[in-house]
C-alpha cells in the first residue's frame, strides 16, 4: 500500500484539520508559545535598548543587524547540518538554549551589569538559536504531517504567528508596565522551557543520515543543496520568484512607516490601525490558503498571492494621497492596502512553504530550505539599503511604485514557468 494511503491520504478538495494529529498539535503549541514569547520580549528589548542602556543611533543599528547576521554567515552551514542531525533534538535544544539566555537578562538587570556589549551578546546568541530552530522546524514538519496536510499545517502556524504579532506587543507592553523587565524576561524564559517540553514529547521517526563518504565535507553538501534547489524544474522558479518578492518586500516595508508618518502625517494611533488591518488580512489569508491551494493547485495559489500583493502598493503609489486629504479617507485607503497586503501574504506563504516541503525529498529538505531562506535574507538586507537611496532620489511614492513593479516581476516568474501548473500532490522529484 502506498505510503500516503498508510498515512491517511484524503481528497485534495477537503484539506485535513491537522490539529487533530497529536504530533502536530504539540509542534503547533510550542511554535505558538514561542511566537507569543518572542513578540512579548520584543517590546522589552526595545525598551532596554532605548531607555536602559541609552543606545546611540549607531548602536541601535548594530543591534538590529545582529538579528540578521547569523543567517548571512551560518544559514547554509546550519541547513546542511539539519540534513544530518536529528531535527527534533535540535528544536528542543534551541528552546532550552533560548530559555537559558533569556533567564540571564533579569540577572544582568538586577545586578546593574547590562550594557551595550552584554545586550549585543544576548541578541546575537538568540539570533543564532533562532536560526537553528527555523532550520530544524521546516524540514521536520513533513516528518510529522502527511504531504496532503502540509498547506493546512503551515496555514495554522501562520495564523498563530499573525495573532502573536498583533496581540503580543500590546500584551508585552502591559506586562512590562505591571511587572517590570526582569519578571517579563523570566516569564519568556519559562515559555521557552515549556516549548522545549512540548517539542520533546513529539513522536516522530527520524532515520539516521547515511555515513558521510571520506573526503566529503559540509561545503560539498551545501553545494549539492544549491544545485538541487536551482536545478529543479519547479523549485528553481519558486526560489527565484520568492527572492524577487523579498526584494520588493524590503522596499515597501522600509518606506511604508516613513511614508505614512511623514508624508501623510499619521498619528501613531492611526499607524497602529493600519498595521492591525494588515494582521487581519494575514489571518484571513492563512485561513483560506488551504482551500485555494487544493482547488487551484500550488502554483496557481502562489501566483494569486504574488499578483494580489502588487495591488495595494500600486494604489498607494498612484493614489493622490496627502496629509490634507482628510484623515478618514486616507486612513481607509491605507488600511485597505495593508489588509490586501496581509491577505496576499497569508495565501502565498502557506502554499509556497507547503509545496517546498512536499516536493523535496527528506534528505535535502534542510539544505533546500536554508538555501532559499539565506538568499532571501541577503536580498532583504541589501534591498533595505537600496531603499534609503531610492527614497532620497525619487521620493516616497515613486519608491512604493518601484516596489509594486518588483512584486509584479515576482508574479511573472511564476506565470511563465512550470511552477504555474504545479500541485501539492505532485510526487517528490529526486532526479533534479
Amino acid at each position: 500500500m502506498p505510503d500516503d494511503e498508510v498515512r491517511g491520504r484524503v481528497s485534495p478538495a477537503r484539506p485535513r484539520e491537522v490539529l487533530r494529529l497529536p504530533a502536530f498539535a504539540l509542534f503547533w503549541s510550542a511554535a505558538t508559545l514561542r511566537a507569543f514569547g518572542g513578540s512579548i520580549a520584543g517590546v522589552a528589548f526595545q525598551v532596554l535598548i532605548v531607555s536602559v542602556i541609552d543606545a546611540t543611533p549607531l548602536q541601535i543599528s548594530v543591534l538590529s543587524a545582529l538579528g540578521v547576521v547569523p543567517y548571512l554567515f551560518l544559514g547554509l552551514i546550519i541547513g546542511a547540518l539539519m540534513d544530518r542531525w536529528r531535527r527534533q533534538r535540535a528544536l528542543v535544544l534551541t528552546s532550552v538554549g533560548r530559555a537559558v539566555v533569556l533567564a540571564v537578562v533579569p540577572v544582568l538587570l538586577l545586578t546593574g551589569t547590562l550594557g551595550f556589549w552584554s545586550l549585543a551578546a544576548v541578541v546575537l546568541t538568540l539570533g543564532v538559536l533562532t536560526l537553528f530552530a527555523d532550520s530544524a522546524a521546516q524540514p521536520l514538519l513533513p516528518r510529522i504531517v502527511p504531504r496532503d496536510a502540509l498547506v493546512m499545517a503551515n496555514a495554522r502556524l501562520g495564523q498563530s504567528e499573525t495573532v502573536a504579532a498583533t496581540a503580543g506587543p500590546a500584551l508585552g507592553g502591559t506586562l512590562l508596565t505591571l511587572v517590570g523587565a526582569p519578571l517579563l524576561f523570566a516569564f519568556d524564559a519559562v515559555i521557552n522551557a515549556v516549548a522545549a517540553l512540548l517539542q520533546w514529547r513529539i513522536a516522530v521517526d527520524e532515520p539516521r543520515a547515511a555515513p558521510r563518504p571520506p573526503g566529503r565535507h559540509v561545503g560539498h553538501e551545501i553545494a549539492e543543496g544549491m544545485r538541487y534547489t536551482y536545478g529543479h524544474r519547479t523549485l528553481r522558479p519558486l526560489a527565484l520568484s520568492v527572492h524577487v518578492w523579498f526584494l520588493g518586500n524590503s522596499i515597501v516595508t522600509t518606506v511604508f512607516a516613513v511614508f505614512v508618518l511623514r508624508e501623510l502625517g499619521f498619528e501613531p494611533w492611526a499607524f497602529g490601525v493600519t498595521l492591525a488591518f494588515g494582521a487581519a488580512g494575514g489571518f484571513l489569508g492563512a485561513l483560506i490558503a488551504p482551500v485555494i491551494g487544493s482547488r487551484l493547485g500550488a502554483g496557481r495559489a502562489i501566483l494569486v498571492g504574488r499578483a494580489l500583493v502588487v495591488v495595494p502598493w500600486a494604489v498607494l503609489a498612484l493614489a493622490p494621497l496627502s496629509a490634507g486629504s482628510g484623515i478618514g479617507v486616507v486612513l481607509a485607503v491605507v488600511s485597505g492596502a495593508q489588509f490586501l497586503y496581509g491577505l496576499a501574504m497569508g495565501i502565498e506563504d502557506a502554499n509556497d512553504i507547503g509545496y517546498r516541503q512536499s516536493v523535496a525529498p527528506d534528505g535535502i529538505q534542510g539544505r533546500m530550505n536554508s538555501t532559499i531562506r539565506t538568499v532571501n535574507r541577503v536580498v532583504f538586507f541589501f534591498g533595505a539599503l537600496l531603499t534609503g537611496v531610492l527614497m532620497t532620489v525619487v521620493g516616497f511614492s515613486a519608491t512604493l511604485g518601484i516596489g509594486a513593479v518588483v512584486f509584479a516581476v515576482a508574479a511573472v516568474v511564476v506565470l511563465v514557468s512550470p511552477l504555474r501548473t504545479a500541485r501539492h500532490d505532485d510526487p517528490p522529484d529526486v532526479s533534479d
